[in-house]
């Protein structure tokens, strides 16, 4: 969710979230409100000097802000002659932001404010294949729950970001053609939901997302980066050139289902054969260990039973490890990532997962993989940093 669309006439706040502005505009009220997201205070001067922007548009730019609640008075900076001038700040706390995050069997729920921190929060097992409107009623109702929760009013509300187990597209808020998601496919995500709670409302991909969030915290420098979320199902969020890349229909980084020679004729939820979701897959997984007589409740259970010692659930996650290194190799060598982040409630198994990753070759110098263990079951990442399990792979 764009600082411009919500500061701007005309932008989501008024238009939806699809609307999009001119790119070769004038930087908004929302460029500014970047700006001094850093937490440093700062004068219409030095503003001005930073965008590029006359001293008259900074003016009205900053008391737009400041009519809005989202930037305050900070104090005085040192006077060069004259009157002192009056330096402005971020206030994060002024508004709030609900976040949706829909996998597979489950969803989670979270109310931040501006700065992310996390105020209140709900989760709950929900099977994605209930449909669109069960779900998405369950996080309006949830979600309106979480603001009266923390004193919070609707028009303190900016908007709601959601993400979903499958392809979308992202400008029109829709999933399309979702091979894990029945009922969903072009359904108007963004517009049943803005119904509800009259806000703009983003849906993209949830590993696009995770993608985002890594890129953000952990790697900044890292201009070409592969996040692979490696839960229920597999997916893969793509950043190129410091920004997501989707593909024509939303459906970039969809590694899951590629055909993998292990795979041979195996069934895929996705409906096809020999995808690489269907052998490595934290699903594919707990079935095939449960029909070996070795249960295993979900993707959770695969990496409970791995820590318990479990010869058959180890052998099963090295040899899922292979498969998605052997996928890796070719992502690799076409995108070229400086970066590779692994992630999912599989990546909890650690190096019995992530041996097979980690002989991954590629023509770049170097790629860094580092097991980014989730926040639930299917795998919502928070990352502070690169971790335990950082490793430089050597020029293949």
């Amino acid at each position: 969710m764009t600082e411009d669309a919500l500061t701007e006439p005309g932008g989501a706040g008024a238009a939806g979230p699809r609307a999009s502005g001119n790119p070769t505009a004038a930087p908004g009220a929302g460029t500014l409100l970047r700006l001094l997201r850093d937490g440093r205070p700062r004068t219409r001067s030095e503003l001005a000097s930073v965008t590029g922007l006359a001293r008259s548009t900074v003016t009205q730019r900053v008391d737009a802000l400041l009519a809005g609640g989202l930037i305050g008075p900070a104090g005085e900076a040192v006077s060069t002659g004259g009157r002192p001038p009056t330096t402005f700040s971020f206030r994060p706390e002024a508004r709030v932001v609900l976040a949706a995050d829909l996998g597979a069997t489950h969803a989670r729920l979270a109310l931040t404010d501006m700065s992310g921190t996390v105020l209140a929060e709900d989760r709950a097992d929900l099977d994605i294949a209930l449909g669109p409107e069960p779900v998405l009623d369950w996080v309006v109702e949830h979600g309106l729950a979480l603001l009266d929760a923390a004193g919070r009013g609707t028009d303190e509300l900016l908007g709601l970001g959601m993400g979903l187990p499958g392809p979308v597209e992202h400008s029109a808020g829709r999933a399309v053609n979702p091979p894990i998601m029945p009922g969903w496919d072009h359904f108007d995500v963004s517009g049943h939901v803005e119904r509800r709670i009259e806000r703009p409302v983003l849906v993209d991909n949830d590993v696009n997302i995770m993608a985002v969030g890594e890129h953000h915290v952990a790697w900044p420098d890292a201009d070409h980066l592969l996040f692979v979320k490696v839960a229920t199902g597999i997916g893969c969020g793509i950043v190129s050139e410091g920004g997501v890349y989707r593909g024509a229909q939303g459906a970039a980084g969809d590694i899951g289902h590629i055909h993998v020679p292990n795979a041979r004729e195996l069934p895929c939820r996705c409906g096809n054969t020999g995808c690489l979701e269907a052998v490595a897959g934290g699903h594919a997984l707990a079935e095939a260990l449960t029909a070996e007589g070795v249960p295993a409740a979900g993707a959770r259970g695969v990496v409970e039973l791995s820590r318990s010692g479990s010869i058959p659930a180890l052998r099963a996650l090295r040899q899922a490890g292979r498969d998605i290194g052997e996928v890796l190799a070719a992502a690799v060598n076409m995108f070229n990532p400086s970066v590779i982040v692994i992630g999912g409630v599989l990546a909890q198994a650690g190096d019995h997962l992530l041996a097979g990753p980690l002989r991954v070759r590629s023509s770049v110098p170097r790629v860094r993989t580092r097991a980014a263990p989730p926040a639930d079951a299917d795998g919502a990442v928070g990352s502070a940093g690169p971790g335990v399990g950082d490793t430089d792979l050597p020029r293949g």
